[in-house]
């Protein structure tokens, strides 16, 4: 893995803008978190199984069963903007 991850690049991807002192700092940072993560990979894990979490889990979800919801009339009751039973939201992609 390499240290000089571009900085700057991956700011920009994000849409950020960095100054030069936090292009700078960012990249001490980064460069520090690139080297632990190598030395992470020198751990031996060979016999330890894979796991999604530390601690065992159980469905914690209520069970899925119909119930009274609202009629279109009160869902749209605040909308800010309706058409044909639909709310109107702004265009956020374009």
């Amino acid at each position: 893995m390499s240290d000089k991850l571009d900085v700057r690049y991956t700011a920009q991807l994000a849409r950020l803008e960095l100054s030069e002192a936090e292009a700078t700092r960012f990249q001490t940072q980064l460069s520090q978190v690139l080297v632990y993560v190598e030395k992470l990979r020198e751990v031996n894990v060979e016999d330890v199984e894979p796991t999604a979490h530390s601690s065992a889990l159980h469905n914690v979800f209520r069970e899925d069963a119909p119930r009274d919801w609202f009629t279109s009339e009160e869902a749209l009751q605040n909308a800010p903007r309706q058409a044909n039973h639909l709310i109107i939201v702004p265009k956020v992609i374009e």
